[in-house]
């Protein structure tokens, strides 16, 4: 029986935390459906660091959202992913998608959030209390003071929360969030 994925996400979203996740899943033979504040085509950007010390951002490719996420019952998902960028920052707010992200927390689904995903749990906080995840470092202090413990390092998994930094970390970031869902033959999953 195939698994079946949500990703939630919305405009300004990180092309390659929501392309490269996407594209795994389909690849492995995973229902993947994406989700966000308004069924629409969403224009992902593209973050990375030039001559500034902080990143910069370029518009990317647009992406289809395949449906609403007041149309979503998580019920229906085995697992979820939430992609950085601004995405996080805006969707965080919409009562549906905490509803969303608090429903993997309290069941205990697998649930991979990379780089400003981690923005999300923060309005679920109840939820991550003790828990240990890391998030693109300028995303600690909202990690600390949701009463989470922040991990220094590129990729952390606790229980069934795989947390990564960042985009160049999607290929561990995959690899450990495929072993939470139980795909046996995924590429390097041992």
């Amino acid at each position: 029986m195939s698994k079946n994925v949500l990703i939630v996400t919305g405009d300004a979203v990180e092309a390659l935390e929501v392309f490269y996740p996407y594209y795994r899943c389909i690849e492995e033979g995973i229902d993947c459906t994406i989700a966000s504040p308004t069924k629409k085509k969403l224009q992902t950007v593209v973050h990375d660091f030039l001559e500034m010390e902080t990143f910069t951002e370029k518009q990317a490719y647009l992406i289809e959202s395949h449906t609403s996420v007041d149309d979503i019952d998580p019920a229906d998902f085995d697992a979820l992913i939430i992609p950085g960028g601004r995405a996080p920052e805006y969707i965080r707010m919409n009562e549906k998608v905490q509803e969303i992200a608090a429903h993997f927390l309290k069941e205990d689904k697998p649930m991979g959030v990379i780089c400003h995903g981690q923005l999300v749990l923060t309005t679920v906080r109840e939820h991550i209390q003790g828990r240990e995840m890391t998030a693109y470092h300028a995303c600690r202090p909202e990690v600390e003071a949701a009463g989470a413990t922040y991990i220094d390092e590129l990729l952390h998994v606790d229980g069934n929360i795989v947390s990564g930094h960042a985009w160049p970390d999607l290929p561990g970031f995959m690899r450990e969030f495929f072993k939470l869902l139980k795909v046996e033959k995924a590429a390097g999953v041992k």
